[in-house]
């Protein structure tokens, strides 16, 4: 006979518990759905965690005008953006993904979803940035690819303006190399201890001249 095992009412489980903020929700499960089925359209493996769109969102500089999302995803950086005040008609997101463009559009109707790629950004003809916020994964992205988003970025913003970008190591996710040839230098704007695993925000700035 099998006798099922008791434990003392109110005492904890042997079951490992992850914080709340830590537990995979269904944005989460999509995400690494499209990443495992459409892998060269979805280089991460998560959305952003909500601490770290709000770090993100605070990146953005006072003042108005258009900004650009690149790779929203399932709209976690986006709900944030919003929440700071920023006019749906000055946000406009750029998705390379079939099924997060589609869902963009659902749960943002007022917000214009740019069904392309990122390198894409200068020929919206939309007017010069005051942001680009980037949910890309740079670090994963080849030299040439990562070269061609930023040029193109950079034409588009206006002349100081930043690029807002998140990574998971310690340095800048951009090539040295590329870094200097397009005469950028990086602040770190945010660290997201709370993130798992902890990530660091950063603006991407062009030297004047």
């Amino acid at each position: 006979m099998t006798v099922p095992e008791t434990r003392p009412s109110g005492a904890p489980s042997s079951r490992l518990r992850l914080p709340e903020r830590f537990r995979p929700d269904a944005d989460f499960s999509l995400f690494l759905g499209q990443a495992l089925r459409s892998p060269q359209s979805v280089s991460a493996l998560a959305p952003a965690s909500d601490r770290l769109a709000t770090a993100m969102a605070r990146c953005i500089p006072e003042g108005s005008g258009p900004l650009v999302e690149l790779g929203p995803g399932t709209g976690k950086i986006t709900r944030r953006i919003l929440a700071r005040g920023i006019a749906p008609a000055d946000l406009h997101l750029i998705e390379i993904n079939d099924e997060f463009a589609g869902l963009l559009r659902q749960r943002f109707p007022d917000l214009t979803v740019h069904h392309c790629g990122a390198q894409s950004v200068g020929s919206l003809g939309l007017p010069p940035l005051r942001a680009v916020v980037s949910g890309l994964p740079l670090l994963s992205f080849p030299a040439p690819l990562q070269a061609r988003i930023l040029r193109a970025a950079f034409r588009q913003l206006a002349p100081g303006a930043p690029f807002i970008q998140y990574t998971y190591g310690p340095g800048v996710p951009v090539a040295s190399r590329l870094m200097r040839a397009l005469h950028l230098r990086a602040r770190r704007c945010a660290v997201v201890w709370g993130n798992l695993p902890p990530a660091q925000v950063l603006t991407l700035h062009r030297d004047a001249g």
